[in-house]
């Protein structure tokens, strides 16, 4: 089994970051943004360390055997808790895995509930529809969302 290591944003250098945000098989799955470049790359971890300093939030970076392979988060956005996880297609099967350990942060923080957003070009998560409280189509900066509302237990 891999080893996953969370690594605060301020001990990853901006470069590595670059090729996962640019990645187009990432990026489809996200809100439209311009490639990033070392300075727009530095600024948004700069955004994310921001993040990660606010109550009730934990923002990571994510290593697996000592290689970048995404970065993962509690963030809040419009007054409600989200989980966000963002990595490497080579990776996807440890998903489940880092959304269980971030359920754990979430717990540990004391959220009684949780919200994941997937754009609308991720397919429907059956293991999410059975733990969800709710789940709904959402419009967030114009885009679709399958949104999965989550008791932290």
């Amino acid at each position: 089994m891999p080893t996953i290591e969370y690594v605060k944003f301020s001990e990853v250098n901006p470069e590595s970051f670059l090729p996962l945000l640019n990645k187009l098989k990432i990026r489809e799955h996200l809100i439209q943004h311009e490639l990033f470049d070392r300075d727009s790359a530095a600024a948004w971890m700069k955004s994310k360390v921001d993040v990660d300093a606010s109550h009730g939030c934990k923002v990571r970076a994510i290593n697996v055997d000592d290689q970048l392979i995404g970065w993962c988060g509690i963030q809040l956005e419009d007054a409600k808790y989200e989980i966000a996880i963002v990595i490497d297609d080579g990776s996807w099967g440890l998903g489940i895995k880092i959304f269980h350990e971030m359920m754990g942060w979430a717990k540990a923080m004391g959220h009684d509930e949780v919200y994941i957003h997937f754009l609308h070009t991720r397919p429907n998560y059956k293991f999410l529809q059975k733990m969800a409280k709710k789940t709904y189509e959402s419009d967030i900066l114009g885009n679709k969302f399958n949104t999965y509302l989550l008791a932290v237990n």
